[in-house]
């Protein structure tokens, strides 16, 4: 069974960078599409970054010139750049693959989340 982690959350001011990474394990037939999300305090979970099937990279309205999603193929690792980050940043931030399994289906896989706070 497929699994993926994230690593890299903390704490950061505003105006300040933090890198996460997700990688996967397990038994991997493909990847159709990776990506994160993010929920803050007391909200929903909410869309961050995507690299779709069609790799496209599409991004939130709110995180646009300012995230980057980037991947490794070699390692199927994922990354999400922040950059000038803002308080209302600060969630738990979720990635998320998309990956075929050995009985020809398509998983959902989600990490644990990583946190990240911003603040003075």
């Amino acid at each position: 069974q497929a699994q993926v982690e994230e690593t890299g959350g903390g704490f950061v001011q505003p105006g300040g960078s933090l890198r996460l990474s997700c990688s996967p394990s397990g038994t991997i037939m493909g990847i159709d599409h990776m990506g994160w999300y993010r929920q803050p305090p007391g909200k929903e979970r909410e869309f961050v970054a995507q690299i779709p099937s069609d790799r496209i990279i599409k991004y939130g309205d709110s995180v646009k010139g300012r995230f980057t999603i980037s991947v490794d193929n070699a390692k199927d690792t994922i990354y999400l750049q922040m950059n000038n980050l803002k308080p209302e940043d600060t969630a738990v931030y979720f990635c998320n693959y998309g990956i075929l399994t050995q009985w020809g289906t398509l998983a959902e896989v989600w990490g644990k989340g990583a946190r990240v706070t911003v603040s003075q």
